[in-house]
């Protein structure tokens, strides 16, 4: 097993991309102890697809956090490519794991003072990568995400849509197998996020990634996932799993299909109208 973590690349990593067992989680709160998340398995295989789908306060954001490593669990363990994601007494995240993540947030977090490519190359800036090499880098994602004449632009100059492309090509800098993506189109307009929709199964097709997301958008979940994982109501539980076998690549004209329209339909009629 290679590690090249020197260059700003994530170590490789074997086994199950992600395997979640038995993981819960409890907030301390003033007015005692609240369940967001119920002990829950989870396999998630190498170059998948995985939407996490549910109701608002469903624990939904929480495992995905966790799977990130920016919160432990009460209990249970999570391991990543067969190694483990929190370590020690402590229960802290163990930093080559972290190592093969990528984190994409609801909102770009973008620095409103760096050029475009700037953004980009922020996480190998962190590491001590050389500034021609991190330009490499953000140029080459720049282009991947359609931004490359934008490159010397300010965020400020940008699109809703276009900071999301930035923060996406930010969170694959450092070459992660696996991108993490917490409603990353959630507060753009329909035609921007059918666009980013395609985007993102097109950089998916192409890069190979091991990609779980998190939406409360039924027909957006369907559209991306091989398979879409379904969590009740708080404290959240796996309650169904549902596999997406639609063609790749996937048009917007899929959306059209009754095969789509009753799948759809299947999980909001469970979702119970919480979604």
């Amino acid at each position: 097993m290679t590690e090249t973590t020197d260059h700003g690349t994530a170590p490789e990593l074997s086994g199950e991309a992600i395997s979640v067992r038995g993981v819960g989680k409890t907030y301390d709160a003033a007015a005692g102890p609240v369940r967001a998340l119920m002990p829950t398995d989870l396999e998630v295989r190498p170059g998948e697809f995985v939407v996490l789908l549910g109701p608002s306060g469903c624990g939904k954001t929480t495992l995905l956090r966790m799977l990130a490593g920016l919160i432990s669990p009460t209990e249970g363990t999570i391991e990543i490519g067969g190694r483990p994601l929190f370590t020690g007494k402590d229960n802290k995240p163990a930093r080559d794991t972290l190592g093969s993540l990528g984190f994409v947030f609801q909102a770009p977090n973008l620095m409103p003072w760096r050029k475009v490519w700037r953004n980009i190359a922020l996480p190998l800036e962190a590491k001590g990568i050389g500034r021609a090499e991190r330009k490499r880098r953000a140029v080459e994602l720049a282009e991947l995400v359609g931004l490359g004449e934008f490159l010397d632009h300010y965020p400020k100059a940008l699109s809703g849509g276009m900071q999301q492309r930035v923060a996406i090509a930010r969170a694959l800098i450092h070459r992660p197998s696996i991108l993490l993506m917490d409603e990353p189109f959630g507060a753009l307009d329909a035609m921007t996020r059918d666009t980013m929709n395609l985007l993102l199964q097109r950089l998916w097709l192409d890069t190979g990634k091991t990609v779980v997301l998190v939406t409360h958008s039924i027909s957006e979940a369907v559209f991306l996932a091989d398979r879409v994982v379904l969590l009740s109501q708080r404290p959240g539980r796996v309650q169904d799993v549902v596999e997406v076998d639609f063609e790749r690549p996937r048009d917007l004209a899929v959306s059209g299909d009754t095969r789509f329209a009753d799948m759809v339909g299947g999980l909001r009629k469970q979702l119970g109208g919480h979604a």
